[in-house]
């Protein structure tokens, strides 16, 4: 049975919870193994290589990526930065490293970013903006993670010696602490256009970019519902970043909605022209067993391949990897509208639960789904009680719990979790 221990902080940061979640199972992991049998929702990187991934994988060809002649390699970064319309691309380990070299080349020591007050880059890249890049982050209360160009504008900081300098500015789409919201193609060009009127780097934290591509086609956009409530309806407030009571709408909110309000679908390329960089993640929805694209003009790629040098990321029979990643961009995004799908129903499943066992349950854009633990209900409980079922779901920080739909979850294991979850909420709501 694998552990999960929820955390019970009431600490200031919005993710102190879900660190020390992730901290405590990987020190459990190897005294409380997953069973192999167990249905994996925690998150969307546990996919495993397909056999015909595999197939892709053992049979392409390879050279040497820190020389420049890995074939596969190449290929991948072409395809990659042509989708996009980028005219490079850099393959690395993972989004942390992407994101990091972004940051690192946008910026000079002493600068000034700013992100979301959730964003990947803030909370759960190890303090990396300052570490790496001798920069501070503005972050700023966002709409599940999104943010309004009004939002950016007012917080560059005056061309004054006392302040530090505005240079970069990072947006996260789809979301993840955000439930996997989507931002607009509207929200996004705003946000572009004044960055380039003030002089500012626009990167895109794109780790689940294809399934906001995908959810966009769906009207995944459109204004967002409040929290779901089976006692009060969709008017209750919705919870905090850290679980600690509610969240009172901010002024962006409004704006932000009536921008989604408005929203088209939009592809790769219409997401491409408005970014300085983009990262992508191959590791997640897409099913790779590891790797990142970073995409960016020839001279920033340059850039950032000296930064991916210094920071160790130079692969040699890179190859191996990059072909999941060729197999996957070929045969795997259009797929990513199956787990948006299957996030609905088990979203459905849980409000149909009673108000003692899910108190609330986020609107699901993609394929992230964040309920709220009853009151009186420790999310620690749920997590054992679903482990002890099979079924592994993840903390998000105080009573919030997370569910992620990936191509390894089929229309069998949702409905085991389902079901699995009607049986926990008999064991710890009797009577509900």
């Amino acid at each position: 049975m694998y552990n999960v221990v929820a955390s019970q902080a009431s600490g200031t940061h919005p993710t102190a919870g879900w660190a020390e979640n992730h901290i405590k199972r990987n020190m459990t992991a190897q005294t409380r193994p997953k069973p192999a049998t167990a249905l994996d929702f925690r998150s969307d990187t546990v996919t495993r290589p397909s056999p015909r991934m595999l197939a892709a994988m053992m049979s392409a060809p390879v050279g040497d990526d820190v020389w420049g002649d890995d074939p596969t390699v190449n290929k991948l970064q072409d395809l990659a930065a042509a989708m996009f319309g980028y005219e490079a691309a850099l393959f690395c380990p993972s989004g942390t490293m992407t994101n990091q070299i972004a940051i690192k080349v946008h910026t000079q020591p002493g600068d000034e970013l700013i992100c979301s007050d959730t964003a990947h880059i803030y909370c759960y890249e190890g303090g990396g903006i300052a570490f790496n890049s001798g920069v501070q982050a503005r972050a700023l209360p966002g709409d599940k993670g999104r943010l309004t160009a009004a939002q950016v504008a007012a917080a560059i900081n005056a061309e004054d010696a006392h302040y530090p300098r505005t240079s970069l500015v990072c947006l996260e789409n789809s979301t993840n602490k955000g439930g996997g919201a989507i931002y607009s193609l509207q929200a996004m060009t705003q946000i572009a256009q004044l960055c380039r009127e003030r002089g500012l780097k626009l990167h895109l934290d794109g780790a689940r970019l294809f399934n906001a591509i995908i959810a966009s086609r769906c009207g995944a956009a459109t204004p967002a519902t409040p929290l779901q409530t089976p006692a009060t309806g969709p008017t209750a407030p919705t919870a905090t970043a850290n679980g600690n009571g509610p969240q009172q709408p901010h002024a962006a909110e409004h704006a932000l909605s009536m921008m989604e309000a408005e929203t088209a679908p939009y592809g790769p390329r219409d997401v491409g022209c408005l970014f300085d960089s983009i990262s992508l993640c191959l590791s997640k929805g897409l099913g790779c067993p590891v790797g990142s694209l970073l995409m960016g003009s020839s001279a920033f790629i340059a850039r950032a391949h000296r930064v991916r040098k210094v920071l160790g990321g130079g692969m040699r029979q890179a190859g191996f990897l990059a072909a999941a990643g060729l197999y996957a961009l070929e045969h795997n995004v259009e797929r990513l509208a199956d787990d948006h799908q299957q996030a609905q129903r088990l979203a459905a499943a849980l409000a149909a639960c009673s108000p003692a066992f899910v108190a609330q349950v986020a609107p699901v854009a993609t394929n992230l789904v964040i309920w709220t633990a009853g009151p009186g209900l420790s999310a620690q409980a749920v997590i054992e009680a679903m482990d002890a079922e099979g079924v592994l779901v993840s903390g998000m920080g105080g009573p919030l719990l997370r569910m992620v739909t990936h191509l390894d979850v089929n229309d069998h294991a949702v409905e085991t979790a389902c079901a699995a979850l009607q049986r926990v909420q008999g064991k710890l709501c009797p009577g509900c």
